[in-house]
């Protein structure tokens, strides 16, 4: 991926970090954004210290001026943006034990407004700077699809997120698709599940490798993954 630039949101932590690090291992530019300063930057130097090439960038996808600016400093970085993933996210409630009906106003508003609303700001604001065979990718998970007792409104942002990837994909003349790793442990899963490291080549997959059919608008999950790469 020598010469690309990709923009990795949420990527102080999980799934995010591990993805941005593969990227820039496969020779891409990769633009770093999180909310927390300090665990971005930390990333980013584990990065460069092994000789790929990250930017951090402060932002916050809850604020589309964020958002903004963020993808304008991605398109600098390289010429313009040529893959995406959205993957910022938050789940305030533990696995399983966040009955919907038990979410507070608040709660179910933050969750919305990352894991959705932030996911459009994200993809609406990379549009600009987007190269026209750009990819965007959306990581979700069965919680998505499946009723799931106990996973309140992180289950319903990623199902609107997804719906929001089907939308996408029908409007525009981009590559905009869902990736679903399956559990990986992460903060949002109660840090049980795969690791994070094991699951990133599949994004890699995904933007480089993958039949732009088989992305747009579509579900890329593990069984896809490992069937075309094994």
């Amino acid at each position: 991926m020598d010469g690309t630039s990709v923009v990795v949101t949420g990527a102080s932590r999980g799934i995010g970090a591990s993805v941005a690090a593969r990227f820039a291992a496969e020779g891409a530019h990769v633009t770093c954004c999180a909310r927390r300063r300090e665990p971005l930057e930390s990333v980013v130097e584990g990065i460069v210290d092994a000789g790929d090439a990250a930017t951090a960038v402060r932002a916050d996808v809850r604020d589309e001026f964020d958002v903004e600016r963020l993808m304008e400093r991605a398109a600098r970085a390289g010429d313009g943006i040529d893959v995406v993933v959205a993957n910022a996210a938050v789940n305030h409630g533990d696995p399983g034990e966040s009955p919907l009906h038990e979410e507070s106003y608040s709660r179910f508003d933050d969750t919305v407004r990352t894991n959705l609303r932030g996911v459009f700001a994200t993809v609406r604001e990379a549009l600009p700077h987007l190269a026209a065979d750009g990819r965007i990718l959306v990581p979700s998970g069965a919680v998505a699809r499946e009723s799931t007792a106990g996973m309140g409104a992180y289950a319903v942002s990623k199902a609107g997120a997804e719906a929001l990837v089907r939308g996408f994909a029908a409007d525009l003349e981009q590559v905009v698709g869902v990736v679903d790793p399956g559990y990986v442990a992460t903060d949002l899963s109660g840090d049980t599940g795969r690791d994070p490291d094991d699951v990133a080549p599949m994004f890699v997959w995904a933007a480089r490798d993958a039949e732009a059919e088989a992305v747009d608008g579509e579900v890329l999950d593990l069984r896809a993954w490992k069937s075309a790469t094994r």
